[in-house]
């Protein structure tokens, strides 16, 4: 198979399947969810089945149409994008197996057209991940928001719907009010869009100018959830877990993040960025952000409202790590982006598990839960150290980059935002396990239960080993990604 075929056959495969599994409802759910996994599973084989030509120094890429003189839908897979890619079409499998324990376990209405609008979302990550530029980006981009909507309106209550809206409408407005004149600005002094390695700003915009233009990107990026356009991810807790992991660790938050950094990297250039004092204030923000989210997280009882928070902390930190502009710190972004969603989704995974199994929600409720869930409660404890930075997990990895890239550009406002939120993620993770493991439950506990189905802890099972393994494993990510700073100061 040609790199160009892969690519397009990455974009065509979820829509596919989505295809084959609205046909598949027809003969019984369990053909319904054995169309999904194979898809999954086909749509990874093919996703990294691209990655040796990477390596090599390839740069595979096609062009599909050209829509406007000098703007086309064309696709480019760069290491950034095929990390993300290799990661959402990995993690897709293992959310699968999850949804068939959560949505059975919860006997969940509506459960094809979950699976249906799950594998339109994946398509359109695969397409946020290869654009070759930024109308592409754009595209697709949305695409995702949309397709996402009737993910988190799932249940369809009216305070679901409504909370519902309240995504749809910031991530709406932020996009085609901030992020959509960022791109049409861009096109205009430059001349184009497509993600060049260096930059395409470089004698193109000078002084303030440059931050206003990147003030448009972060902003207008809101699926990175900078403050404070952040409102959107705690409404979107309202959604079924495999949904909110699914937000914060496969596709809607990893789009942001993914989407920011790129444009750091291949449309304002490193080198040039450091260069002009006016885009430093994205340090300061990010800075602010990862702190101000962690001790909101600190103050909340409800368990999924606390890992909303955490996760509006944990990407800005990757946003921070790209914004010291040095190797090691894009490095550490890359690498975090990894080490978050391994971590994440495993703490999403647990708090669905519990769950289902107990109907318990609030934090004060998981007293001595871990004896009677002892699978859930460790992998939670897993992603719970990965998230504050304790080896041997994958966190401690990306935070050590993200600490030596704060050293190297001798950036003391990175670096005290390191520590301190580090002691944050301490001070609202490590309650909980202690609580899970080290009290005794409630006398008299409101319904007896074990574990979730086995499908469910099978999946945070897997994503725990994951996120232990990226501590000792991480040397082909490390090389995949060493290709994005060659050359950088």
């Amino acid at each position: 198979m040609s790199s160009s075929t892969a690519i397009l056959l990455s974009l065509a495969l979820p829509l596919a399947g989505a295809l084959g599994i609205a046909l598949a409802s027809r003969i019984n759910n369990n053909v319904r969810e054995a169309v999904t996994l194979i898809t999954a599973g086909t749509l990874a084989w093919t996703v990294w089945g691209l990655l040796p030509a990477l390596l090599a120094g390839e740069r595979p890429s096609i062009s599909v149409a050209e829509v406007l003189p000098g703007i086309d839908i064309a696709f480019t897979v760069e290491p950034l994008g095929m990390l993300f890619a290799a990661l959402a079409s990995m993690l897709w499998i293992v959310n699968s197996i999850y949804s068939i324990g959560y949505m059975r376990g919860n006997q969940e209405l509506h459960q094809t057209r979950f699976y249906i609008f799950f594998a339109i979302a994946i398509s359109a990550v695969m397409g946020i991940a290869f654009a070759d530029n930024l109308f592409t980006l754009f595209l697709f981009y949305e695409i995702l928001t949309l397709s996402t909507f009737p993910l988190v309106s799932h249940k369809g209550d009216a305070k679901t719907v409504q909370s519902a809206r309240i995504y749809l409408s910031i991530l709406l407005t932020t996009s085609i009010g901030l992020l959509l004149p960022a791109i049409i600005w861009t096109y205009f002094i430059a001349g184009t869009g497509t993600f060049t390695v260096g930059g395409i700003l470089d004698g193109k915009l000078e002084g303030p100018a440059v931050g206003l233009l990147l003030g448009l990107f972060v902003f207008g990026i809101g699926k990175a959830a900078v403050m404070p356009v952040h409102r959107w991810l705690p409404a979107a807790m309202v959604a079924p877990t495999p949904v909110s992991a699914l937000l914060h660790a496969v596709a809607v938050v990893k789009a942001g993040v993914f989407t920011v950094t790129k444009v750091i990297v291949y449309i304002f250039g490193i080198d040039f960025l450091f260069a002009e004092p006016s885009g430093g204030w994205l340090l300061y923000i990010t800075a602010f952000t990862v702190i101000a989210a962690s001790l909101v997280a600190l103050r909340q009882t409800n368990l999924k409202r606390m890992l909303a928070y955490s996760t509006i902390g944990q990407l800005s930190f990757v946003l921070m790590a790209a914004a010291t502009l040095k190797p090691f710190g894009e490095v550490g972004a890359a690498m975090h982006m990894v080490a978050h969603a391994f971590g994440k989704i495993t703490l999403f995974f647990a708090a669905g598990a519990i769950y289902t199994a107990s109907k318990k929600t609030e934090i004060f409720q998981l007293r001595g839960i871990g004896h009677r869930m002892p699978w859930t409660m460790t992998a939670f404890t897993i992603g719970a150290l990965s998230m504050i930075g304790v080896p041997p997990t994958g966190g401690f990895i990306s935070k050590w980059y993200i600490l030596a890239g704060s050293l190297q550009a001798e950036n003391y406002v990175a670096i005290a935002t390191i520590i301190l939120s580090t002691a944050l993620n301490a001070a609202y993770f490590l309650p909980i396990i202690y609580l899970a493991w080290f009290t005794k439950e409630d006398t008299a506990p409101p319904r007896e239960h074990g574990e979730a189905p086995f499908a469910a802890v099978l999946a945070l099972t897997i994503t725990a080993a994951l996120t232990l393994l990226l501590f000792f494993f991480n040397s082909p990510l490390l090389i995949l990604e060493t290709q994005l700073v060659q050359g950088m100061p």
